[in-house]
């Protein structure tokens, strides 16, 4: 029971976590009047939680190994009430994007923790573990648009929301801080492991980041252009291609939910992975083959289900497997190559849209889950290999 305790704090630091994520986007008249800048201004500040993110995430991994899991939860959820006090709390354009900076740090320390010390609480079912950490990421976007529309009926201060926000995380720091948590099996070096070649190890790591960046690439293409491409390339009315994010969102919530219950009952991870791309890809066969209102949708829903409903966090599940005595160093290989395509895929894609159309972005996304499948099936096979090695090595010792 107390391990489910535990998880269940972790799980709500990422609540407010995806709050964190849209609160910027969302209050942008608001931030521009109080910064004295314009809507870019306030992109500025933006992507700075990119750069945070990117700049602390492997070495954070590397020392949650080291020095334990708790640590960065708890400095995780510091870092982000720093965020949200000083944000609301400043005039500076310069400042906020030091808060912004302070704010990409604190998920990279509160998933450094976080992702190794679930794949410790829950060794039998690694997968849906970590795969319910998108369930309360979509749960802290969905309810905050609904915590701004009442603040705004009510006429308070739009400043209410960050405080709330940091007041959460400041009572989930005090009760991670009190609460005794169980201690986490020791993972053990397996004899197979210890006997691999540090080529293949690292073919491993690089097929898993690679996959880390496309499988954050093929969907954030898609959540970013899904809308213009309802109605520029399927004839949409403006108000319908903008409810085809409604459908994605519907999806990868009820994805989160399905892939747990499957996993649990009859589905390997490297199955599922597998299933996963195939359907994501086929997907996007579709929609650009058939660019009709009803497709658009439909694709919407399932491509949400399959492809933003933990397909990230099911193949760092697998990866830590892999790397038993190595979580947090995976975890800050793999979520780095991802935050590097946040970076990198929309310049891409400002050039495909400028020199082509949004059918041409798409396609783009057909390729790289394209590349997706090939990595999937891959990541299976080794996975397969290092499962058989494992059962030969015990029959052996």
């Amino acid at each position: 029971m107390r391990r489910y305790l535990n998880a269940l704090f972790l799980y709500l630091n990422y609540c407010i976590h995806g709050m964190a994520i849209i609160i910027l986007a969302l209050h942008m008249p608001d931030l521009s009047k109080q910064w004295g800048t314009d809507a870019a201004g306030v992109s500025v500040v933006i992507s700075s939680l990119g750069l945070g993110r990117l700049s602390v995430l492997y070495v954070a991994g590397i020392l949650s190994d080291r020095f334990g899991r708790r640590p960065f939860v708890l400095l995780g959820g510091l870092t982000y009430i720093c965020f949200f006090l000083g944000i609301v709390n400043t005039e500076s354009l310069t400042t906020a994007y030091v808060c912004g900076f302070l704010a990409g740090c604190a998920n990279s320390f509160l998933d450094a923790g976080t992702y190794p010390r679930l794949l410790e609480l829950f060794p039998r079912s690694p997968g849906p573990a970590v795969i319910m950490i998108k369930a309360f990421v979509s749960l802290g976007q969905g309810l905050l648009p609904f915590i701004i529309a009442w603040l705004a009926w009510s006429g308070l201060w739009f400043g209410w929301c960050f405080v709330a926000a940091a007041a959460g995380l400041a009572i989930n720091f005090i009760v991670i801080l009190c609460i005794s948590s169980p201690q986490a099996e020791r993972p053990r070096r397996t004899l197979e492991r210890k006997r691999e070649t540090g080529t293949a190890a690292w073919l491993d790591v690089t097929c898993y980041a690679l996959f880390g960046y496309v499988g954050m690439a093929t969907f954030q293409l898609v959540s970013n252009w899904l809308a213009q491409y309802g109605e520029l390339i399927a004839g949409m009315p403006r108000d319908g291609a903008l409810r085809l994010l409604s459908f994605y969102t519907a999806g990868s919530l009820i994805g989160v939910f399905l892939s747990s219950a499957a996993l649990r009952t009859f589905l390997k991870p490297r199955v599922m992975l597998v299933l996963c791309t195939t359907v994501s890809f086929l997907s996007l066969v579709a929609v650009t083959l058939f660019p009709t209102p009803l497709v658009v949708t439909c694709f919407a829903f399932v491509f949400g289900v399959f492809a933003a409903g933990g397909v990230l966090q099911l193949g760092l599940a697998l990866l830590a497997a892999q790397f038993p005595e190595a979580k947090g160093r995976a975890t800050g290989i793999y979520y780095s190559a991802g935050s590097i395509a946040t970076f990198s895929i929309p310049l891409v894609t400002a050039w495909i849209s400028r020199h082509d159309s949004v059918m041409g972005i798409f396609l783009f996304d057909a390729a790289i889950a394209f590349t997706g499948v090939l990595l999937a099936c891959f990541i299976a096979w080794r996975s397969r290999q290092a499962e058989l090695a494992q059962k030969v090595a015990e029959q052996t010792a």
